[in-house]
């Protein structure tokens, strides 16, 4: 009874409901003649050969979250998939379609199965996660390479929490407070859920760092509360809402700004004007307040504030660290759908 410890009965709570997903991809691809493969023949006659559509398969994991089938998973697990194929771990298999609008941005999408009375993995409420406490990587990175599709577990800790990633290095994928585990994350565990001792799915498993290909110790996922907030708008609206609105207008803290409001340095974005009735206003935000932080990451100037706001969606809060005449201070403010009047914001 001893070895029934947390982390076996997490796994036992769990991996029920860790999926397989299988996907196709059809590619087309120009064939050349072989007297045509010299590139100095394919220079004078460039539209010889014949076009030929290719399938190519990969595959991922992911969970499934409602009982009739709605299951989470990595964007780019599914990404141009032109059929999907879903597996439970009791061995029956499901054709997937992906629900609404996938979102590359994010790297999340839901797959949805016909299916009742499935089982779903309970996801964490609080986002009260500690370095060091346990996490359990849950995914299949064989797929049909062995005959038994039951998920595979590994586990760690968790290495550190809040990691975010520069847009211009992850092919335009916004990845923001990111779970570090060293839990393994191998080929084929891209979305399956990151899992702490009581069971509860913290995160979803998305990409790993490796000079080898292999997992080196250094693995990534999305919060769950994040992921949460994605799926619910697919749910919802069919996509993600990125066309958000806070209604403030900013721009740099110059030297002379800084020393006409007696600020104790020129780093941030002053506030210039709020339109009525926005999120800014809403807040309680004011003309003059200077922007330090967003999220508790420190700003320079208006370019990095404006940064900090790429990848967020509508109905996200997010707090703002100001200075209001000489005192410092954090203001939340959540951000709101955009008028339909309006073709561009703050």
């Amino acid at each position: 009874e001893s070895r029934r410890s947390a982390i076996v009965q997490a796994v036992e709570r769990v991996s029920p409901a860790v999926v397989t997903i299988s996907v196709t991809q059809l590619r087309r691809e120009r064939v050349m003649p072989p007297m045509f493969n010299d590139p100095r023949w394919r220079h004078f006659f460039p539209d010889k050969g014949r076009e030929i559509i290719r399938e190519l398969n990969s595959m991922g994991s992911g969970f499934i979250v409602s009982s009739d089938g709605h299951i989470l998973t990595n964007e780019h697990v599914i990404h141009g998939a032109s059929r999907i194929v879903v597996s439970l771990p009791d061995g029956r298999s499901f054709e997937g379609k992906v629900f609404g609008k996938s979102d590359a941005q994010t790297d999340l999408a839901v797959v949805k199965i016909d299916g009742s009375d499935l089982p779903s993995a309970p996801l964490a409420e609080e986002a009260d996660l500690m370095i060091g406490e346990w996490a359990i990587a849950i995914g299949n990175p064989f797929g049909y390479l062995i005959r038994d599709v039951k998920p595979t577990v590994t586990v760690g800790v968790i290495s550190a929490l809040n990691r975010d990633f520069d847009v211009t290095t992850m092919n335009n994928q916004v990845y923001r407070d990111m779970i570090q585990t060293d839990a393994s994350i191998n080929p084929g565990n891209s979305g399956g859920p990151l899992v702490n001792s009581n069971g509860e799915v913290i995160g979803v498993n998305s990409f790993i760092f490796s000079q080898s290909g292999g997992s080196q110790g250094v693995g990534f996922a999305i919060p769950i509360q994040r992921a949460r907030q994605i799926m619910d708008d697919i749910l919802r609206y069919g996509e993600v809402r990125h066309n958000f609105w806070t209604g403030i207008h900013i721009q740099d803290v110059t030297r002379w700004i800084a020393e006409s409001l007696r600020l104790p340095t020129d780093r941030g974005a002053i506030i210039t004007e709020i339109e009525p009735a926005s999120p800014g206003s809403i807040a309680g935000l004011r003309r003059g307040d200077v922007i330090t932080a967003v999220d508790g990451r420190p700003v320079k100037g208006a370019r990095e504030v404006r940064q900090e706001f790429v990848g967020a969606v509508v109905g996200q809060r997010m707090q703002l660290s100001i200075i209001r005449e000489g005192s410092e201070q954090t203001v939340p403010i959540t951000l709101d759908e955009m008028p339909t009047d309006r073709r561009s914001g703050g």
